[in-house]
């Protein structure tokens, strides 16, 4: 085989290994996993401003959502942005917020992941029922004004919601690893 004729096939095989690196690269982000950043301190004391996260969408193939999971989802007044929420409320719940507490179906619920005794304000609204295919979702820092949620919007469509996120890979700090 000449050389030139090595050099072709050479240069062949690295474009197929690039093409091919590209294409499973496309096909983890659009159906396995994404990475997303945080804006903004909706999601304080959980998630700090440029947090980076891995959302996965794996989960959201299977099944809704869960209550407590933090997810990233197309921001209803804005689909050109992401939110970053929690989610409070799934479909058939009743959620209320009373004296600045959240009840889900009537019990308040524990929200560990809070500091203090926080006090959850409410907008217009203070009574959600959850929809099929819709779920309930809030900030985690619930100052008022501090994040646009369900409080602002109302529930949104489980379609909406881009991916569960369950892991922080930057900064690597004390708050690196697993979102609680």
């Amino acid at each position: 085989m000449s050389e030139d004729k090595k050099k072709k096939n050479e240069a062949m095989e690295w474009v197929k290994s690039i093409v091919f690196a590209i294409a499973i690269a496309l096909i983890i982000k659009t159906f396995v996993f994404n990475t997303t950043y945080v804006l903004g301190n909706s999601m304080y004391p959980t998630l700090h401003e440029k947090d980076r996260l891995f959302a996965l969408k794996i989960p959201l193939y299977f099944h809704g959502p869960n209550r407590g999971d933090v997810v990233v989802l197309e921001a209803p007044d804005s689909p050109t942005k992401d939110y970053i929420k929690r989610v409070i409320g799934i479909e058939g719940d009743k959620v209320e917020i009373i004296d600045g507490k959240v009840y889900v179906n009537d019990v308040v619920i524990n929200e560990d992941y809070l500091v203090g005794e926080p006090y959850t304000h409410t907008y217009i609204e203070s009574r959600w029922i959850v929809e099929e295919g819709k779920v309930f979702v809030l900030g985690d820092n619930r100052d008022e004004g501090a994040s646009k949620d369900s409080r602002y919007f109302g529930t949104i469509d489980i379609s909406t919601i881009k991916g569960v996120t369950e892991f922080r890979y930057y900064p690597i700090d004390g708050r690196f690893g697993k979102i609680e």
